[in-house]
């Protein structure tokens, strides 16, 4: 037995066109419904480049399917942080300067690593990690 990847997160929004939006908008990602019978207008599923489902947003009017509260803002709760291996640092930079995000640089030359953290609309800290570059 063994834990292949992260699969997926899944954030809880009062604003799912907008979440889907900001996600979009910074990570180039495809925008769809999430599969029968989740409606649409409480679900979209934000996929990358090679089809993966990486963000779940959802309306916080969808029911789960573990219910428990979560409130958008300044924390993410009991997980600090989501962390994300990208490529591009430079146009990340640029990409989240053109949007007015603020961003705090982490660089660790002796493992060769840049990183970027930020928080997205409802308060969720993201970590874009960058090896080599």
């Amino acid at each position: 037995m063994k834990l292949n990847a992260l699969d997926h997160v899944n954030i809880i929004t009062d604003d799912l066109a907008g979440t889907a939006r900001f996600f979009v908008d910074i990570f180039d990602l495809d925008v769809r419904d999430g599969p029968e019978p989740l409606p649409p207008e409480l679900v979209q599923w934000l996929y990358d480049d090679s089809g993966r489902a990486i963000f779940h947003i959802n309306s916080r009017e969808m029911v789960q399917a573990y219910q428990r509260d979560t409130q958008a803002g300044p924390s993410t709760g009991a997980i600090h942080h989501v962390a994300l291996d990208c490529s591009d640092h430079l146009a990340f930079i640029k990409r989240l300067d053109a949007h007015g995000i603020g961003y705090r640089l982490n660089d660790i030359p002796s493992i060769e690593l840049k990183q970027l953290f930020f928080c997205e609309p409802n308060g969720v800290l993201l970590e874009l990690n960058f090896r080599g570059e």
